[in-house]
């Protein structure tokens, strides 16, 4: 299973790589790093979405934000499961995802654990 984290934050891809790392290691999962809504489009647009299982977007991005990013995805690979990820519990935000096609929304900091169940599942 390959899944796509899209963040502005570049810490995220240590945290990821670290809490899922007996995961990794056995390979039940890869992940691949997007830095921005645009990076992201970008490799979809060049790759298609056949080795992206899952893509986890974070909403607040300089650029392309998340919800711009969700509604490209979902017009293009509607078939793509997209859970968005906020730091705010923000409703008119989580109102939009729902509406753009989201198929999980979560707020951070991160339970991965619960995360984990979702993805592994």
């Amino acid at each position: 299973m390959k899944i796509m984290v899209v963040d502005d934050e570049q810490d995220i891809k240590l945290l990821f790589e670290q809490r899922f790392r007996k995961e990794i290691k056995e390979g039940k999962i890869a992940f691949l790093f997007a830095f921005s809504g645009e990076e992201a489009r970008d490799y979809l647009e060049s790759n298609g979405a056949d080795d992206v299982n899952r893509i986890l977007s974070d909403i607040n991005m300089p650029g392309m934000n998340g919800l711009e990013l969700l509604k490209w995805i979902k017009n293009n690979f509607p078939e793509l499961k997209v859970a968005m990820i906020t730091a705010y519990g923000d409703e008119k935000n989580y109102q939009q995802a729902k509406e753009y096609g989201c198929d999980d929304y979560m707020t951070k900091p991160i339970d991965f654990g619960q995360l984990k169940e979702k993805v592994l599942a």
